[in-house]
This record gives C-alpha cells, sequence and structure tokens, in this order.
C-alpha cells in the first residue's frame, strides 16, 4: 500500500504549515501572498526567491512531486496531494516570467458540522436540519463562489453519515483528501500521456461509480459535461449523493445547470427535468470581507417556464435566519426526531418577499416537481 506523503514545500514550509493559512500564493517576481481568512496579505518566506528562474524551477519541482508535467509543452498544471493541498501552477510564456503559483490548503481540523456552527459559518437552527439532510440520505447540491468553504461544507456532511455505508468519491484533483470513514473509495481524473492516450475524464469516472455498489456517489465539483451522467444516477434511485456547483445564488443555479447540459448535450428542458428529481435540497454559500457563511437554504422547482431556484432560509451572518413559509414543510421532513411546528428563526411576508437586498421571492405559477426520494408507490 501506497504511503500518504505530503510535498516538499521548502522555502514555503512554514506559511503553509501555518494553521490559519487557507491559500498562498506566488507572483512571478517571487513575492508571496497568504491568506488567513480576512484576504490576501504578502508574507516574508523564510529563504526569499531571488528571481522568476528560481520560481519557475521551484514551481516545476512542486509539480513533479505531485506527478504533474509542468515545461514547455505543458505550462498549466493542476496537481493535488492524496491529502487534499491543491497546487496550480502556470509558467511563461503564458505569464509575463517564471511562473504563478496557486496553493489552495484543505481544512487540516476535519470539522464536523457542529464544528462550522460553532464557528459562526451558519446560524445555530439550521444544524439539526443540515445534520438530518445527512442522515436521512438527502441529495444535496451545494453551491457557491471559489473559497466560499464549499469543499469544507461537503467533508462535514460526509462525517455525518453512517460509518457502515459505501461512499464513492470522484474528483478532477484530489481536494476532498483523506476522509474518516472506512469503506470509501477516492478516484480522480488522468491526464493524456505524452503520446495523447490514457485520459480519463470525469463522466467515465461518474459512470464508474455506479458499476461499484455505492450508498453515496459524491462529485467533489461539477463544472461540465459529467452533469448529464451524475444527473441519471441521481434519478436512478442513487440517493444521498452530494456535488458542488460555482454559482451565485440558488436562484441563479437553473442557467448554471442549463449551460452545463447543453455541454452534454443535453436541452435545457431535459436537464430541468433531470434537475428536479435529482436534488432534495440547494446549499448556498457566500464569502464576504474573509469571512465565509452559508447564505441560503432552497430548491430547486419546476415552473412553468422551467427550472427555477427557491431560497427557503436566508441569513446574512448575523442573528437568526429569515425563513419563507415554506420552509416549516421543509424542516420537518429534513430535521431528525422533529414532531412539531416549531420554527426558528424570522418569517418572511406571507407571499414569500423577502426584504433581504439580493434575495429574489419565490417565482409565481409554480408547479412543484415531486423529487425522486419523495414519491410514493400508487
Amino acid at each position: 500500500m501506497s504511503e500518504h506523503r505530503e510535498p516538499a514545500f521548502g522555502p514555503l514550509d512554514d506559511i503553509v504549515h501555518d494553521p490559519q493559512v487557507t491559500d498562498v500564493a506566488v507572483t512571478c517576481d517571487g513575492r508571496v501572498w497568504a491568506d488567513c481568512g480576512d484576504g490576501m496579505r504578502e508574507r516574508r518566506p523564510r529563504i526569499p526567491f531571488r528571481d522568476h528562474r528560481v520560481v519557475r524551477e521551484y514551481a516545476v519541482r512542486l509539480c513533479a512531486q505531485l506527478g504533474r508535467r509542468l515545461d514547455d509543452a505543458q505550462p498549466i498544471a493542476d496537481a493535488s496531494s492524496d491529502d487534499g493541498i491543491r497546487v496550480h501552477a502556470v509558467i511563461a510564456p503564458l505569464v509575463p516570467r517564471g511562473a504563478s503559483i496557486s496553493i489552495r490548503l484543505p481544512d487540516r481540523s476535519h470539522a464536523t458540522v457542529a464544528d462550522l456552527c460553532r464557528r459562526g459559518l451558519f446560524p445555530p437552527e439550521w444544524l439539526p436540519v443540515l445534520r438530518g439532510l445527512a442522515a436521512k440520505r438527502a441529495t444535496l447540491l451545494i453551491t457557491g463562489g471559489t473559497g466560499a468553504g464549499k469543499t469544507t461544507l461537503l467533508k462535514a456532511l460526509l462525517g455525518e453519515c453512517d460509518p457502515h455505508e459505501r461512499i464513492v468519491t470522484v474528483e478532477e484533483v484530489r481536494e476532498l483528501g483523506v476522509l474518516p470513514l472506512a469503506n470509501h473509495v477516492s478516484m480522480v481524473t488522468r491526464e493524456a500521456n505524452v503520446e495523447g492516450a490514457g485520459a480519463v475524464g470525469l463522466p467515465d469516472l461518474v459512470k464508474a461509480t455506479l458499476r461499484m455498489r455505492p450508498d453515496r456517489v459524491v462529485l467533489g465539483e461539477c463544472r461540465g459535461e459529467e452533469i448529464a451522467d451524475l444527473l441519471r444516477a441521481y434519478n436512478s434511485g442513487h440517493r444521498g449523493g452530494m456535488t458542488t456547483l460555482h454559482a451565485d445564488g440558488v436562484s441563479r443555479v437553473p442557467s448554471r445547470l442549463a449551460s452545463l447540459g447543453l455541454l452534454a448535450g443535453l436541452s435545457p428542458q431535459a436537464t430541468a427535468m433531470f434537475a428536479c428529481g435529482a436534488f432534495d435540497a440547494v446549499l448556498h454559500l457566500e464569502r464576504s470581507a474573509g469571512r465565509r457563511r452559508l447564505a441560503q437554504i432552497g430548491l430547486l422547482i419546476g415552473t412553468q417556464e422551467g427550472l427555477a431556484g427557491q431560497p427557503l432560509g436566508l441569513w446574512t451572518g448575523s442573528g437568526p435566519a429569515l425563513h419563507m413559509p415554506q420552509w416549516q414543510a421543509f424542516a420537518d421532513r429534513w430535521t431528525i426526531g422533529r414532531t412539531t411546528g416549531a420554527d426558528g428563526g424570522r418569517r418572511a411576508p406571507a407571499g414569500g418577499e423577502s426584504t433581504a437586498p439580493g434575495d429574489a421571492a419565490p417565482p409565481r405559477n409554480v408547479r412543484r416537481i415531486i423529487p425522486a426520494s419523495e414519491r410514493r408507490p400508487s
């Protein structure tokens, strides 16, 4: 069995191993920047990079440790370690000189959902709902921008799963790292060799998961034509899956899914029908002023115009959450042991309109398409 070994970061070692650092960047001139949760700040490495040639050599060696080529024939590299450290590097002439290096560091604390609540990622009244979504095998779509905390939340939710479940994860580069799961299979894509052969993409891996007797199929990030195979899997009895998607709000998810569906040859109408039956909830994260938060919890619904995203719960990062009238039924369905209609947080007006800036009101003329997990045999 191969040993999990972290790459040697040399002059960046002290910065990379600072537990507060989430991202490190090296510019072409050798300046080093680090993000500790409050934006990028310049740092002085123990051994400074003398010039752009040293930066390029460092980038090439770092990627080589992770099994990726970085040279004139392959000037862009995206690599990761077994424990989820991600390295992206670009060399000249795509950058003016030397190399540009970006390092994304995983959450080393293996935070649970309760830990994230204590850190202020979401309000306490949402904790039992999130735990219930994982325990009751809801199929989840986690959205947000870069660095919003999608992977961190995904890992925490996987920690709420039954320890006996067989979980198969698929990623382009390994960001989830080594999960504390006994029956876990982690698969990553493979680039073509120098002869242009041997590539294995996300669609191939998603198809392969269905032959591995999974209890849950997890896609680290959905960004292309693999959306078609994923939606088919989630509509064919494989419940409890999770994936992440770049989007800037629950209401914007339908257009993102439609654009990905077109890459896979699916019409927007077909994508809408698949998505309505595939996902039980959408969890949207945002990052502002260096702080991450779960800003919206919502649903994908079918309307007369097509697919729509409906926020059910909204949170600004302080105080109680704002809940739409439809929140109660959602919370009752997914909260473990929920037997009463008690609901925490504020209530939106009866029409469902939100006064929070940027939050769209639920669409009118809604024609609810029942997700597959809610259907009952006649």
